[in-house]
């Protein structure tokens, strides 16, 4: 053998080798690539739908909203996902889209074959959330709200407030950007600070406000400043999105008084 031949095969010996030690880890990193899931490991817990796993990568938590910082439940909705994620092992599924605008990855999360995004739904720490279209895990996630208000579990617990029982949603116009309330009662109801919000992160905060007595008000996505007839969502050019959307309006408390999802 020449010792050009003996190069050839000792090189070849050493791939083999080396693709020999190192084939289950070439087999995960090829087994990731070709499918639509791979295994990591949850290094910290950034809040209730997002979490950081090796090399420091973010990770989206799809089809859900958890509450933001300063609102009731952030901090249980935080904990509640350390408990059952920190420093474990998990399957992150992807969907159509992988990364958000914040170049995030955006997964379903996976613990012993249990969906934790729903666990977090079902146990009243967010809502369901789908901005880029409803995919296969739509109806059990909006199931899992469902249950979660007949259950009144945390985030989906009912308002106390004298005026829970008296406001009506009753006009509803997404497309036109508009929502009409109604006081069915016999008395005012101050509706000071209580909040409407869409399944994200978009909020109305009543002013200091009164709703009479069999009137209504309608709530209008605009840059005009607000008048005696109508209040302007300001700042947005819109709230209500065209794939779909839910409307979730909650007392002073943070507590609930009724949703609407189209």
């Amino acid at each position: 053998m020449s010792p050009k031949q003996k190069d050839i095969t000792l090189l070849i010996t050493l791939i083999v080798l080396i693709i020999a030690i190192n084939y289950n880890y070439l087999d995960t990193k090829l087994t990731n690539f070709l499918s639509n899931s791979e295994t990591a490991k949850v290094q910290r817990v950034i809040d209730g739908d997002t979490i950081e796993i090796e090399n420091k990568t973010s990770v989206r938590l799809l089809g859900i909203n958890t509450p933001e910082k300063g609102e009731i439940y952030y901090n249980e909705a935080k904990r509640f996902l350390e408990d059952l994620v920190l420093n474990k092992t998990i399957i992150l599924e992807f969907s159509k889209n992988k990364y958000d605008m914040y170049d995030r990855t955006l997964a379903y999360i996976f613990k012993d074959n249990e969906n934790i995004n729903l666990k977090i739904i079902e146990e009243g720490f967010g809502n369901f959330y789908f901005p880029s279209g409803r995919d296969k895990y739509y109806n059990q996630f909006k199931e899992a709200w469902n249950k979660c208000v007949e259950n009144k579990k945390n985030f989906c617990e009912p308002s106390e407030d004298i005026c829970a029982k008296c406001i009506e949603l009753k006009d509803f116009n997404y497309k036109g950007q508009t929502i009409t309330f109604y006081n069915k009662c016999n008395f005012d109801c101050d509706l000071n600070k209580w909040e409407i919000k869409d399944e994200g992160r978009k909020k109305f905060v009543f002013p200091d406000f009164d709703l009479k007595s069999n009137m209504e008000i309608k709530i209008i996505v605009s840059n005009k400043t607000s008048t005696d007839e109508n209040l302007y969502w300001e700042n947005e050019d819109y709230v209500w999105t065209k794939t779909g959307d839910t409307l979730l309006l909650r007392d002073n408390s943070g507590k609930l008084i009724l949703w609407k999802n189209y």
